[in-house]
C-alpha cells in the first residue's frame, strides 16, 4: 500500500471485544477511555499507570507488567509505552499474527490509526491527518461537535 494513500474509514462493533494496551501514560488513559466508552474489553499492560489510567482501574484489567509479547485472541492492539523500541516490536508482534495495531509514537508502523472521536445525538464521526497534523484534528473535531450538537 503506498503510504500517500488516504485511509479508510471504518466503523467496526467493539462490545466485548478484547483491546491490549501497552503503556500506563495519559495517551494510553485516552485510548482506554475511548475503547470502554465502545463496550471493548481492555486490557492494560504497564509496570506503572499515570493518574489519568489509574482512575480506570477497575473499568479496565490492569497487568503490572513490561510488555513481553503478544497472544492471540486481541481484536486491537495499542502501542502507547514511552520506549519506542517496545512499540516497535509491538507493531511487529501484532502484524505477525495479523490483529489490528495502532503504534501511536510512530503512524508508518500503525495499520489503523486512533481518530478523533466526535458524537452528538447518536451521531458518531472519527477524524484522521493524512499529514499527522494533530491541531487541525482537534479543531476540526471541535467545530464538528458543536455543529452537531446545534443539529440534533
Amino acid at each position: 500500500m503506498h503510504e500517500a494513500m488516504p485511509r479508510f474509514p471504518i466503523f467496526v462493533s467493539l462490545a466485548g471485544k478484547r483491546v491490549l494496551i501497552a503503556g500506563g501514560g495519559k495517551v494510553a488513559a485516552r485510548r482506554a477511555r475511548a475503547l470502554l466508552d465502545f463496550g471493548a474489553s481492555v486490557t492494560v499492560v504497564a509496570p506503572a499507570l499515570s493518574p489519568d489510567m489509574e482512575e480506570l482501574v477497575g473499568w479496565v484489567t490492569w497487568r503490572q507488567e513490561r510488555y513481553g509479547g503478544l497472544k492471540e485472541g486481541y481484536a486491537l492492539v495499542i502501542a502507547a509505552t514511552d520506549d519506542r523500541n517496545v512499540n516497535r516490536q509491538i507493531g511487529e508482534d501484532a502484524n505477525q499474527l495479523g490483529i489490528l495495531v495502532s503504534v501511536a509514537d510512530q503512524k508508518a508502523e500503525s495499520t489503523f490509526w486512533f481518530p478523533a472521536i466526535v458524537q452528538a445525538g447518536g451521531l458518531t464521526a472519527g477524524l484522521v491527518s493524512q499529514r499527522g497534523d494533530h491541531g487541525a484534528v482537534k479543531r476540526a473535531a471541535e467545530k464538528i461537535r458543536n455543529s452537531l450538537e446545534e443539529i440534533v
